[in-house]
């Protein structure tokens, strides 16, 4: 399979990202209906420009208030938001666990505020046929920082995908400069170093070091994992880490239809001869007795205590659950140490998706449309989550107030008295519950500079490493109409569910791997063949219609 470097996607997107952009495919190439909704607007708002309204203006938002920082409408990021921009935003809060059902009700319903953030693709498809939502492609002209960084990261392809049959997207994403491989697995240095092991480089050479870790200690399982939650098979990490490895789409990774780029079709990923090699792979870790069949369904609670109490040496993890679980995890065993394994090479090769180049995102309510302060309300959005001044300061907050120094050269520091993460850790102040700053509602996406400004220097390692690695092939555009979209659905549920249940019994022996063919035989009688001529005929259409 040809995997592609940015270099590569560079070389072939140019300078057509822009008018891909604006244009969509379309001849028109400017904001449509916006004419007397520019009050409180800039008029030659430019990349580098501070964004503030020429006026005092309100915009509504819809805000997800997290179980680790829960919403306050008093926290110090609105006051000075309000400072910098003249916009007050109106917040509607609303748990993390309510978050998509609310959602879905409000923006159904017609009663949405006007930005709607923390959405996930293809989420926002469900809303599109009803009108709730903009074709956010319509207004990107307003947005200088979007348009500039999507040209000059070479994100229109990956940008692509978000489109609709009609040619336009109504997701605005957040923007990564290269791909984000955050989650890995978390190891026992100390026993690694015990046991003379080296790090692994490949899926297999962990396999390896798997089989020393079990004959040095036979009475336990040297892997043990979490994130199980349904309605994915268990181990949701690990298959997903698995699936980058060998090509396939698992765990959280997966997606229905896995764009073959030699065939140039999609095929049903739960079919494909890489998510077998993946299952045959994970089989013959659980047989062996080097995978505890429990990670497909122990709670976090409970991997987390085996690997503290010294009854595992290898978990799931990322950056943060490294520093403020697993460290901490593990503090009373004696000499215990813990590192992020540098991700294992697969049959793939050194690939990572390029589905990490974007984030969650932004819907904009159709109410919006009808506020005189329109342009203004997308050039806010433009700056504060899209220019590097607003990132900075929805992550990192205010200079000599939160932090000090600069992302750009390198020297910045968060402020002694405020701490997050690793930084900082007994300071009397939290940058998130305290003062607002870093919420994921509004900081994600931004430059490798700034996305790295949040790692310790172990963290930077790991990230440079991952940076070495190739983006594997976008997939083209295949929308869907909304009578398709009805039908897939109907079909896409009972043939994740038969993938899901027999992802697991696969890995964990319960079905042999003899039955593949009738496996394959039987997600044909469910529907897969015609879900996916359904797909490759969207692609087919697409591709005739907008190039």
């Amino acid at each position: 399979m040809t995997q592609l470097t940015r270099r590569h996607l560079l070389a072939a997107a140019g300078a057509a990202a822009v008018a891909g952009l604006t244009g969509c495919g379309d001849d028109d190439t400017s904001s449509e209906g916006v004419d007397g909704k520019r009050a409180g607007s800039m008029d030659a708002f430019k990349v580098g420009d501070q964004f503030k309204a020429t006026e005092p203006v309100t915009f509504s938002i819809m805000m997800l208030s997290h179980q680790n920082y829960p919403y306050k409408a008093d926290w110090p990021f609105f006051a000075e938001l309000t400072k910098r921009t003249n916009v007050t935003l109106e917040g509607t809060a609303v748990p993390g666990s309510d978050y998509n059902q609310k959602r879905s009700v409000v923006v159904s319903a017609g009663d949405a505020p006007m930005i709607i953030p923390k959405t996930y693709h293809p989420d926002e498809e469900a809303f599109i046929a009803g009108g709730a939502i903009l074709p956010v492609s319509d207004y990107v002209d307003l947005m200088p920082h979007f348009t500039e960084k999507v040209a000059r990261w070479n994100l229109q392809p990956s940008l692509d995908q978000y489109k609709a049959e009609d040619g336009k997207f109504y997701l605005l994403p957040g923007l990564h400069e290269e791909p984000w491989q955050d989650y890995s697995l978390v190891v026992r240095t100390d026993v690694m170093a015990k046991l003379g092991l080296t790090a692994p480089q490949t899926w297999d050479d962990l396999a390896g070091v798997l089989r020393e870790m079990k004959k040095a200690y036979p009475n336990q399982y040297p892997l043990s994992d979490r994130w199980s939650t349904p309605p994915l098979p268990g181990a949701n990490n690990l298959l997903n880490l698995l699936g980058i490895g060998f090509g396939a789409k698992a765990g959280w990774g997966w997606l229905p239809a896995q764009w073959n780029a030699a065939a140039s079709r999609f095929e049903y990923a739960g079919s494909t001869e890489a998510y077998r090699q993946m299952l045959e792979y994970l089989n013959k870790l659980v047989s062996e007795g080097l995978v505890d069949p429990e990670s497909f369904t122990q709670t976090d609670d409970v991997a987390r205590q085996k690997f503290a109490t010294g009854k595992s040496f290898v978990i799931s993890g990322n950056a943060q659950t490294l520093v403020n679980e697993a460290r901490k995890d593990v503090a009373k065993l004696p000499g215990a140490t813990v590192a992020k394994m540098i991700l294992p090479i697969g049959p793939a090769g050194p690939v990572l998706p390029s589905e990490t180049l974007l984030e969650n995102g932004i819907m904009i309510s159709k109410n919006a449309l009808e506020s005189k302060n329109f342009v203004a309300m997308m050039q806010f959005i433009d700056w504060l989550w899209y220019s590097d001044d607003g990132l900075m300061f929805s992550k990192w907050g205010v200079e000599g107030t939160t932090y000090n120094g600069s992302v750009a050269d390198g020297t910045f520091k968060l402020a002694p008295g405020v701490k997050w993460g690793f930084m900082n850790p007994d300071a009397p102040k939290d940058l998130q519950v305290d003062y607002g700053f870093l919420n994921g509602v509004f900081a994600y996406g931004g430059s490798t500079k700034m996305l790295n400004s949040q790692f310790s220097d172990e963290e930077n390692a790991f990230q440079a490493e991952m940076n070495k690695r190739q983006v594997s092939p976008v997939a083209p555009p295949a929308p869907l109409s909304a009578e398709e979209r009805e039908q897939v659905t109907l079909w896409d549920s009972a043939l994740k569910d038969h993938v899901f249940q027999n992802t697991l019994r696969f890995a964990l022996g319960q079905r042999p791997l003899s039955e593949w063919d009738a496996y394959v035989k039987e997600l044909e009688a469910k529907n897969a063949g015609r879900y996916m001529d359904m797909v490759n005929k969207a692609h087919e259409r697409y591709r005739k219609e907008h190039g």
